[in-house]
């Protein structure tokens, strides 16, 4: 379900025993990880209105974090219809994806990659369109950073800085690429990191949902493993991060994870929403 929470914060926990996947008569199906999501969403320390969204469902493994933007509260109404939007969208396709299961076919990643894609695409189409009939809501957009889990593999679908990053055995590995004008320029070489940390440009985003009608949305597939955790965050969270932090934090597990890092973003500031999904695999 999504939130965009303005009064404090919002939390969601939904287990899920999930049945064996794969196929086969007479064999004994391989037993797909099973995945329990964590949410919390906070207003911060500054501003009037959160406009940020998440989705948690274990059952149809899809987690999503969306930072809106734009004014009269439209961040909020881009964030929460763009996530909706994917939501549904993923519902009606997903019995094309089957859960994930070594050996895993190429055209297995391809569909599953494909309807991420396709549910981002719908969602920033969408998003357009309302911000076209109702000029007030010009311009507006947002981030969506989306995980749906199946079987032993997830597949990402990323547009603009959200983060998703995958924890394992004490190792943090960002999963997704921030599509921000200081990441390209970090990426090319045109400044460094000192001179990244000081941009006044550190905020500007070169990729969202919903500011036009088609956007580039990265996506891939990657193995998990058991007891591998997934964090999926708004920057109101990973601004105030150091790599260090999370393996100690996603250690604590569950509920008190979420809240440590919700405390940990006010206490350094606070500057801007908070909103982190942690997914857990056992």
């Amino acid at each position: 379900m999504s939130s965009s929470d303005q009064r404090g914060p919002t939390t969601k926990q939904i287990p899920s025993t999930l049945a064996p996947g794969g196929s086969g008569r007479g064999k004994t199906a391989p037993v797909p990880l099973r995945r329990v999501g964590y949410a919390l969403t906070d207003l911060g320390r500054k501003r009037t209105c959160n406009e940020d969204a998440f989705f948690v469902d274990d059952r149809l493994g899809l987690y999503v974090v969306a930072d809106g933007m734009g004014g009269h509260a439209a961040g909020e109404v881009a964030s929460r219809e763009a996530v909706d939007t994917l939501y549904g969208m993923v519902k009606r396709g997903i019995a094309g994806v089957p859960e994930f299961v070594d050996p895993v076919s190429e055209q297995n990643v391809r569909d599953a990659c494909r309807l991420m894609e396709s549910a981002v695409q719908a969602a920033t189409y969408f998003v357009f369109s309302i911000a076209e009939i109702d000029r007030d809501k010009s311009g507006m957009g947002t981030t969506i950073s989306a995980l749906l889990v199946r079987g032993d593999y997830a597949i990402t679908a990323q547009v603009g800085d959200s983060r998703i990053y995958r924890v394992h055995l004490g190792a943090v590995e960002q999963l997704t690429e921030d599509h921000t004008l200081i990441a390209w320029q970090l990426k090319h070489g045109l400044i460094t990191p000192q001179e990244a940390a000081r941009s006044p440009h550190r905020n500007v985003i070169t990729r969202a949902v919903g500011n036009r009608e088609y956007v580039q949305v990265d996506t891939r597939c990657v193995p998990l493993a058991q007891g591998s955790r997934l964090l999926l965050c708004s920057d109101g969270l990973h601004g105030y991060l150091r790599e260090q932090d999370i393996s100690p934090i996603v250690e604590q597990g569950g509920s008190a994870a979420v809240q440590r890092f919700v405390d940990l973003a006010n206490e350094r500031g606070g500057k801007d929403n908070i909103t982190v999904v942690l997914v857990e695999l056992d």
